[in-house]
């Protein structure tokens, strides 16, 4: 899929990469053009990726990307299609690099090309309340309402019969039909990513999107933000309840519901049919599994297999957690 929100620079020649590395062209393929960045799943032979853990080793191992950054200690793991670009750190060089394709996807401000939905077609096709302000290039369905003050910014798409609430600013964001997002929430914004450094952390670039499937509901003064290299999914027919953070990366499966003040960190995926207690908090590059049941205030951080029923910090076994607190 073309990104429709962020403008891609490339392609780009590989010594022209590996010199913003401090990189000698030891492979000796000046003028070979590389196309995108992409994480290890999404990346074709004409593009860069990063590998930076030993729990990817799987999806490292099959990758079609023509180069990889890396360490010296996971390059083997590569396969011999994707050359090994090493560093000592993966996530800053993928920072610089993925600048380099994507130099507007670090800052987050305004859409300066938004008007008032008054001065545009959808005034006439659209339910709507006072000061609402649309970017160039929406597209919205049949049968939608949107709420007072809220902002649809620059190419957002929102399907069929869907509600928008009062006060909720999209940006970054396809919407499927049937979605309700309540007041107050904030869609599409840059995840918490960055690096600390004394001098000024280093903020990475995220361009990913978000994508909302059918028949969702995001309650008020919910936040999800847009993924960093993939997308954050919401899936089909899941509900969040009031004041739910999901961060970047996550892919929520079908038919999920998750109560108030849940939080989830960057890059965890969840099954479909999971229900999360208020309060949970669900930790980076996890998998929850198919019907999965997660007690209000419980800390996971380790993956779930499917079918299981988890309570505590940290969350385990439900009947093991009774038994342990009688």
């Amino acid at each position: 899929m073309i990104n429709p929100f962020f403008l891609n620079k490339g392609p780009i020649n590989i010594d022209d990469i590996l010199q913003s590395l401090n990189i000698r062209d030891k492979f000796n393929f000046a003028h070979t053009k590389i196309f995108d960045v992409k994480d290890l799943i999404l990346a074709s032979s004409k593009d860069i990726t990063f590998f930076h853990s030993k729990k990817y080793e799987t999806v490292a191992s099959t990758t079609k990307a023509a180069y990889c950054i890396t360490t010296k200690q996971l390059s083997n793991l590569l396969p011999k299609s994707c050359k090994p670009i090493e560093v000592d750190n993966v996530l800053i060089s993928t920072a610089i690099i993925t600048k380099i394709f994507y130099p507007n996807a670090v800052t987050d401000d305004f859409d300066p090309q938004t008007e008032n939905i008054e001065k545009t077609l959808f005034h006439e096709t659209v339910k709507h309340g006072q000061n609402i302000l649309l970017g160039k290039n929406v597209k919205i369905g049949a049968n939608c309402l949107i709420g007072h003050n809220s902002i649809i910014e620059s190419n957002v798409v929102i399907g069929d019969n869907c509600s928008i609430g009062s006060n909720v600013i999209i940006r970054n964001t396809l919407i499927k039909n049937n979605v309700s997002i309540l007041d107050n929430c904030v869609i599409g914004k840059k995840g918490f990513g960055f690096f600390p450094n004394n001098s000024g952390n280093i903020r990475y670039p995220h361009i990913g999107i978000v994508i909302i499937e059918d028949n969702c509901e995001i309650g008020c003064g919910s936040t999800i933000d847009r993924g960093s290299l993939s997308n954050t999914v919401i899936g089909q027919n899941t509900f969040l309840d009031n004041q739910v953070h999901i961060a970047h990366n996550n892919k929520i499966g079908k038919n999920c519901i998750i109560a108030g003040q849940v939080g989830f960190a960057g890059s965890s995926t969840l099954g479909n049919n999971v229900i999360i207690g208020g309060q949970a908090g669900i930790s980076g590059h996890l998998k929850i599994g198919n019907n999965v049941q997660i007690a209000g205030g419980s800390g996971v951080i380790k993956n779930i297999p499917d079918n299981s029923k988890v309570m505590g910090y940290p969350a385990k076994n439900l009947k093991e957690f009774i038994k342990d607190n009688k």
